[in-house]
């Protein structure tokens, strides 16, 4: 039997019961840390499957770090913990894991992290695709720029720089795109509003550093593994000008939501003929075999929960 629960104050509890008050810090000022992890549901081995569990976990803690965050939960709780609340929802498709550390504390007029108490919540939903379709996207390059380092970090997941993202997206959906792509202050590619990007020409897979703002994507170390260790491909991490995008051979985005992504065009060019390219194809075709428990080859990727 599916039932809607949540991890909130150290129990399982209906969801319904998982509430905060209006007086929350982290409702007022975004002071919060989180994670998306995918668990992709296998009909055929009746299993769910979480995917690089404990490498989201280890950012969430770095996040934690970063805003002065206290659990009482180490990287082997938060797996167990996810796990147990998986088995007890009883969800027998793709879902979406979001994990939350928050200031938890009911205080406002307070700008400051420390001396302020903090705890994690956890709840899964049913999730399919990030981005409905089956061919590449398009995607503008946003008016909006990635936030600096040194403004609000963004190689960890926190959760108020995400406006920034939000509006990105807003922007390049409004007008009539799907993706929009960020570009840092020094005017290099950052990433998507939730993706990290990759670009592939003459046969080589570029990737911006993740010194040029981004995050560091757990999606994006799979796809740098996969286009080594499958297809013998040169990997090169550098900073990418928004022209080079414009004449790649392929583009696509990374992230744990959007899974990997062909871009078609950017700014109404369209990159190489606009379809899904051949590299890309190649490398996501591998992904998504191995995400779900059917490729051999990456089960260390995996956690597998018996529902």
């Amino acid at each position: 039997m599916v039932k809607s629960l949540a991890f909130f104050q150290g129990d399982i509890v209906p969801i319904e019961q998982a509430k905060v008050s209006v007086m929350t810090h982290a409702l007022h000022y975004g002071t919060a840390v989180f994670e998306g992890i995918r668990g992709n549901w296998n009909k055929n081995k009746n299993s769910m499957y979480i995917f690089r569990m404990k490498e989201h976990y280890e950012r969430l803690i770095q996040g934690c770090k970063m805003m002065m965050m206290d659990i009482p939960y180490d990287v082997d709780d938060l797996c167990n913990i996810t796990v147990d609340l998986i088995q007890k929802s009883g969800l027998k498709e793709d879902v979406y894991i979001r994990p939350l550390v928050y200031k938890s504390e009911e205080r406002v007029a307070n700008l400051m992290l420390h001396k302020l108490s903090s705890d994690f919540t956890l709840i899964i939903v049913p999730f399919g695709a990030y981005i409905d379709t089956d061919g590449a996207i398009n995607c503008c390059t946003s008016s909006w720029r990635r936030m600096d380092d040194t403004i609000i970090p963004p190689r960890v997941k926190i959760s108020g720089h995400y406006v920034n993202s939000i509006l990105a997206k807003t922007e390049a959906v409004l007008a009539g795109f799907d993706e929009a792509i960020l570009l840092n202050q020094d005017g290099n590619v950052s990433e998507g509003s939730g993706e990290n990007l990759f670009l592939i020409y003459k046969g080589v897979l570029n990737t911006p550093l993740v010194a040029d703002n981004n995050l560091t994507g757990i999606t994006r170390d799979c796809a740098i593994k996969l286009a080594k260790n499958e297809f013998g491909l040169e990997v090169v991490e550098r900073s990418i000008r928004r022209s080079e995008l414009y004449l790649a051979d392929e583009v696509f985005l990374t992230g744990t939501a959007a899974h990997i992504t062909p871009v078609g065009s950017l700014d109404s060019r369209l990159i190489a003929d606009g379809n899904v390219g051949k590299i890309t194809k190649n490398i996501r075709d591998i992904y998504l075999k191995s995400i779900r428990g059917d490729n051999e080859s990456y089960q260390e990727w995996l956690t597998e929960v018996k529902v």
